[in-house]
């Protein structure tokens, strides 16, 4: 998705396609690109939120761990020659990870400290196939939704994964969930974290904060969001 720097005047009409066929399908705007365009000149103009994960902007989600590395290890290579099958492969080869302890504060507070293997972000409800993580989650709320796994090894993380298919991540016993403005993360090690699925390098500290109201975007006259 190409974005632009928040606070401006402009607005920004998406033509879905990568990161953006997920913002845009939370946004209800058209993945047809004569949809799309008509959504762009003649659609309702509305403010949204983005996140920052160590300065740099996210719209969709970010994480540490567990989806990072399986964002990584699903590199252009494999993903030209087996699709979206990729995910499935590097997600099965991650579900062994080792843990990763971790202090996480929220809003000044602390909230999570512990053993974790995947620590996701989410400015959006859903993600591919309309698999939902985070329920109730907007883009226009000024909050983030968070979420921290402590899923080790194969049994407890397809058990996650299962309730997850569900829409039942929540319930999960292996899954914590908040909201927040400003979040501050301090792993024992470096560990990987990606945003709008492109993996960075691996950082002992996160910290991610909410702009509320950020960018301006073009939505259809339908759209619930």
């Amino acid at each position: 998705m190409r974005g632009r720097h928040p606070h401006t005047k402009a607005t920004l009409a998406v033509l879905p396609a990568g990161t953006a066929n997920l913002f845009a399908a939370n946004l209800e705007i058209p993945h047809d690109l004569q949809g799309a365009v008509a959504n762009g000149l003649r659609g309702r103009h509305k403010k949204f939120d983005i996140g920052r994960m160590n300065g740099e902007a996210f719209a969709v989600f970010a994480g540490a761990g567990f989806d990072a590395s399986m964002v990584h290890d699903a590199s252009r290579k494999v993903k030209k020659r087996i699709g979206r099958a990729a995910y499935i492969w590097s997600g099965a080869k991650n579900l062994s990870a080792k843990a990763f302890e971790a202090k996480i504060d929220v809003d000044g507070k602390r909230w999570f400290e512990g053993k974790a293997s995947c620590i996701l972000f989410g400015n959006v409800r859903t993600i591919s196939g309309g698999l939902e993580l985070f329920d109730g989650a907007r883009p226009d709320d000024g909050i983030l939704d968070l979420g921290v796994v402590t899923s080790e090894g194969r049994v407890e993380w397809m058990r996650t994964l299962a309730r997850t298919a569900r829409g039942q991540a929540r319930r999960s016993p292996f899954v914590r969930t908040t909201k927040g403005r400003s979040v501050k993360i301090k792993f024992n090690r470096k560990v990987l974290y990606e945003l709008d699925g492109g993996a960075r390098i691996k950082k002992k500290t996160l910290h991610v904060d909410v702009e509320p109201d950020a960018v301006t975007v073009c939505v259809p006259e339908s759209a619930a969001a």
